[in-house]
């Protein structure tokens, strides 16, 4: 089992700088208490990169105040940036970027099949990754604040996920912001609405988003059920080890909350099948493609703890997807196909059976089922205290956001003071990236008119 570390909490330590065109980029490493609740106990360590515009001096470069980006996941590193472009451009106009690795992704500690095991058996790393939620992720970005600028506040830009990390920021530190910036990130904040209540809102969202698919291409309709009958009789696996299984087939649908999403997966089923000398098959660049899609070898903890971050009532979560999925009989795709009806794609949802069809998981199989029937989640946000906010925040809401419900991120937008909401059908979930420059000056500006 890993040692674990009782030092003082460190500071940034030493800091490596590299150039790219148009940015300078430096790398920062910060120790922080695995449990903020335990502030002398095992500590863990962050990254982070700092990116600044090139041609700036020394002395101007101090002068910028920060802008700390949250990114989307849960599970997933901050980007990786090769040069100047979208919503970074804009944000090198007049800040200096952190780019984090939340807790247990990227170079933060990582927390994956590999790694898990240095901390014991199923039980002791369901308890390691208890600590992995976006409360814990805020009290680790107050502490690199301080470390990084005394007590100045910063502005934060959280998407998805990140956005979610961003309104906890709001509950329990609202004095380290100066503003928050919100992108496809309102989560449900009222306790009543948990993670049923969440699938409940997604599963129609999601037969939508493929109905309007094969709108879109209709011969994909027809695809998808080739396919679904060629599961059914034939075992698939893809080319990182995942068993494709008819479920597993469905959650190709994740595409279709991106702007292009809808394009990558037509051509994704162009490429289907490849007739063989024992028929048709799939072929190896639809494997290849499938995989990239649904694997979870880089983002375990997506899967490990997507539904906690909903948990704030003390229940356990259950496999609130899969037990949600039984009240929506239309995505049966087996008896769609039998009945000459499309076949339904499934999005932002994780469920039992990827603990045995997906190779990345089966490691950590026993590690999500505790997870899954944890009791005690606290709290995540405070509807009070946020209803007295006096922090500028400026949110986008993406008008039919495959992953996030769009009647929750309202409610939550009327929940919390003085919040702006620009609400765009221009754009899906990813409409940071996208959008890039144009989408970030926009929340600017909402956040400026805010502070009158």
């Amino acid at each position: 089992m890993q040692q674990a570390s009782t030092a003082v909490p460190a500071g940034p330590g030493a800091v490596t700088t590299v150039r790219q065109p148009e940015l300078l980029l430096a790398d920062y490493h910060f120790d922080v208490p695995l449990d903020h609740k335990a502030p002398e106990g095992e500590l863990i360590r962050l990254y982070a990169r700092e990116v600044v515009a090139a041609g700036k001096s020394a002395a101007e470069r101090e002068r910028l105040p920060w802008l700390l980006y949250l990114q989307g996941g849960p599970g997933c590193g901050a980007d990786r940036p090769v040069g100047r472009s979208g919503w970074l451009d804009r944000a090198l106009d007049e800040y200096r970027v952190l780019l984090l690795d939340q807790r247990g992704t990227g170079r933060s500690t990582p927390a994956n099949r590999q790694t898990l095991p240095l901390r014991g058996g199923p039980g002791e790393q369901a308890a390691y990754l208890s600590h992995f939620r976006a409360d814990a992720i805020v009290r680790d970005c107050e502490l690199i604040r301080h470390r990084l600028m005394g007590d100045r506040p910063w502005t934060v830009l959280g998407q998805s996920f990140g956005g979610f990390c961003a309104v906890s920021y709001l509950t329990h530190a609202p004095e380290g912001l100066d503003a928050v910036l919100l992108a496809g990130g309102l989560p449900a904040i009222d306790p009543g609405t948990d993670a049923d209540a969440v699938y409940r809102t997604a599963y129609p969202r999601m037969e939508r988003k493929t109905l309007a698919h094969y709108a879109r291409y209709p011969r994909d309709a027809d695809t998808v059920r080739a396919l679904v009958r060629h599961l059914t009789d034939h075992e698939e696996v893809l080319t990182d080890g995942t068993r494709l299984t008819v479920p597993a087939l469905q959650q190709l649908g994740f595409l279709l909350g991106s702007g292009d999403g809808s394009h990558r997966l037509h051509y994704l089923l162009e490429d289907a099948f490849v007739p063989t000398a024992d028929g048709p098959r799939l072929s190896d660049a639809f494997r290849e493609q499938a995989a990239a899609v649904l694997s979870r070898a880089a983002t375990p903890l997506y899967s490990l703890l997507l539904e906690s971050t909903y948990a704030q009532d003390g229940r356990a979560t259950d496999w609130a997807a899969e037990r949600v999925r039984a009240e929506f009989p239309a995505f049966d795709a087996g008896k769609a196909v039998a009945e000459d009806r499309p076949a339904l794609l499934t999005g932002e949802t994780v469920h039992p059976w990827m603990l045995d069809t997906h190779a990345a998981l089966r490691p950590l199989a026993r590690t999500a089922e505790l997870l899954a029937a944890r009791t005690g989640w606290g709290p995540l946000y405070d509807t009070e205290r946020l209803a007295r906010n006096t922090v500028p925040v400026a949110a986008v809401i993406y008008h039919d956001d495959l992953y996030v419900e769009t009647e929750h991120s309202l409610a939550t937008a009327r929940a919390i003071r003085g919040l702006r909401t620009w609400v765009t059908d221009e754009f899906e979930h990813d409409g940071i990236r996208a959008g890039g420059r144009r989408v970030l000056d926009r929340l600017l500006r909402l956040a400026r008119d805010g502070r009158g």
